[in-house]
Order: structure tokens, then sequence, then C-alpha cells
């Protein structure tokens, strides 16, 4: 029977444990194949590596350095001057990615700069964004590895946040028009800001890389109480036959082992 394939975000999933070896391993005891992580980068990179080498986990999806988040950054891909540290920051992404065999990157976009009126810049930040993907799809594809874009919701997660909608991110893909630079699903803030997750699935499942999940309001395990019917979600997915990984990027109602029921009902049940 045909199964999708969950990926456990340890920046989100074990964080009852400190550092990310130690979520490595939990998540691969817990019957995870696969991890996602937000940013990696002040954990040591060879201590990553051999853990993930001794529990045989794939990596499958990093993000872009956020810039400085003490002084309200959430990436840089879409803000008008800072495309040195974009750059920078893709590097790193790339050293880390090729260290750990991992085929994906997001490149985080970034929010509207303080003091900036969002539509009087959008046209400048679309800009940036498209010339900076433009450049991330030409040194990401010489090494195979697919580059993402991910809308995030303005009304609950971040309201400075410019890439916001499937329908937007879908116009700047169209603009880039490079194969290696695909769509980054996350149901969470789809639902949020635009909702008809059915027809917005089938439409946009084509150029997508990667998805990821949580319920909605309050962002805790898919079968928690809320809006989104997960059962109906997967089995669309899998009648869509979707292929790459479900990130699962939730706050656990309580510990990460006892919200995982939801994956190993779904787990036993294919196997």
């Amino acid at each position: 029977m045909y199964m999708l394939k969950f990926c456990a975000n340890i920046s989100w999933l074990f964080t009852e444990l400190p550092e990310f070896t130690q979520r490595l391993r939990a998540a691969s005891c817990a019957g995870f194949q696969a991890v996602e992580a937000a940013w990696l980068y002040d954990t040591d990179l060879s201590e990553l590596k051999t853990v993930k080498d001794e529990t045989g986990l794939e990596f499958a999806l990093i993000n872009t350095p956020p810039g400085d988040l003490k002084n309200g950054d959430l990436g840089l891909a879409a803000v008008p001057g800072r495309e040195k540290e974009f750059r920078l920051g893709l590097d790193l992404a790339l050293q880390y990615a090729k260290a750990l065999d991992c085929r994906r990157i997001h490149l985080m976009a970034g929010r509207v700069p303080v003091g900036s009126d969002h539509a009087a810049i959008a046209m400048e930040m679309e800009d940036t964004f498209v010339q900076n993907l433009k450049h991330a799809a030409g040194v990401l594809s010489k090494e195979g590895i697919l580059g993402l874009i991910e809308p995030i919701n303005t009304r609950i997660t971040d309201p400075r946040y410019f890439l916001d909608s499937p329908h937007q991110a879908a116009a700047i893909l169209q603009k880039i028009g490079h194969p290696n630079i695909k769509l980054q699903m996350d149901l969470y803030h789809w639902q949020i800001m635009d909702g008809n997750l059915t027809e917005n699935i089938r439409k946009y499942l084509p150029m997508t890389g990667h998805i990821q999940i949580a319920q909605v309001p309050d962002r805790h395990e898919p079968d928690s109480d809320g809006e989104v019917n997960f059962s109906y979600v997967f089995k669309l997915l899998e009648e869509l036959n979707y292929q790459h990984y479900i990130g699962c990027e939730y706050k656990p109602l309580g510990s990460t082992e006892a919200g995982l029921d939801w994956v190993r009902t779904y787990w036993n049940r294919h196997n």
C-alpha cells in the first residue's frame, strides 16, 4: 500500500532534549526515517553528521540562516539591500546541506522592514526576491539541491512576513521559471490565509517540493482539536501520489512522544 513519508521537525519536536544531536537520536527511536530543522548553525557540523550516519536518518530540509534575529530578521531573500548577506547565508546553508546530504533548502523570504509601508515596498521586495532566487537556482542546481519558498501567514504567526499566500508564491515561481525552485506547502499557514485546501493542494502540488503540517489554529498535533481533517488530507495526498516528505512542524500538546499516536496509527495502517 502506498504510504506518505513523514519527517520530524527537530526544531519543534523533541525539544525536551536541548541538543539537536539528542533530538536526532530521539526521532530515530520514535520510528522516523528522516528529519528537518530550521537553523542548525549553532551545532557542530561534524557532530550532526556523525549522529546522522549512526542513526541512518535522512535530512529532508534545512532553512537558510535568518539573519539577525535580535534585530527582527526572519530570512533575507526578499529584503532589499541585504543581498550580500543572503548569498553568504546561502553558502553556509549549502555547506551544511552538502555535509548532511540534505536535498532541500528553504530560502526564507524575510520581513517587510520596520517603518516601511508594505504596499509601497512590495514591488521592490519582489524584484529582490526574484533576483536572489535566480541566483540560488543557479548555485543549488549544480549541487542537485532543491530551493524552496514558503508562504507564512500574516494573521497569527508573523504580520510582517513578505511571502504570505500560495498564490503570491506561485506567481513568483512563474517569474523565476526554474525547475530547481519550488513551493513549500505548509498547510497550517495556507489554511489560515486562504482555506480552500482541497483546491489549493490539487492546483499547487505539481510545483511543490515539500509539505509541512500542524493543526489550526493552535499549531498542535494533526489529530488535536482544530479546523483541518488530516485523515482526509492524507488520503488526498495519497490519491495525488505525493512522493516527497511531509514535515511535522507543530507544537506538541505535552511530550513529543505522547503526541505521536497519530503517525504511529498511520504507519500501522499502511504496513
